[in-house]
């Protein structure tokens, strides 16, 4: 009789849990899929694309500037926006490569 009595409130003590801490991981779980998940690819990708920044790729800033790659350092590129004009921008500020000096060739 104590040993069903036992057996009955480590069950209740095991769903009790389920119900307490389910919620919880569920909406972890939908979260990372929903959230981190897509940024991190994002991520992934920016990183990717501000590697293969070469010379010559025309690039658009962050805030909107068009140029064309002189010069690239470890942390800093310096574009070419007209004939004579050259700025320089740390690598992060480049926002997408538009072409590439070899697409332009062809």
């Amino acid at each position: 009789m104590l040993l069903a009595a036992a057996d009955t409130a480590a069950q209740g003590g095991l769903q009790g849990y389920l119900y307490t801490y389910g919620p919880l991981v569920l909406m972890f779980v939908v979260l990372y899929f929903l959230l981190i998940r897509p940024q991190q690819k994002r991520q992934k990708t920016r990183n990717m694309m501000l590697g293969n920044l070469k010379k010559g790729d025309k690039v658009v800033t962050i805030g909107g500037l068009h140029g064309t790659i002189l010069e690239l350092g470890d942390d800093t590129v310096i574009l070419r926006v007209n004939d004579v004009t050259k700025l320089t921008f740390e690598r992060s500020a480049i926002n997408s490569v538009q072409s590439s000096s070899s697409e332009d060739k062809k």
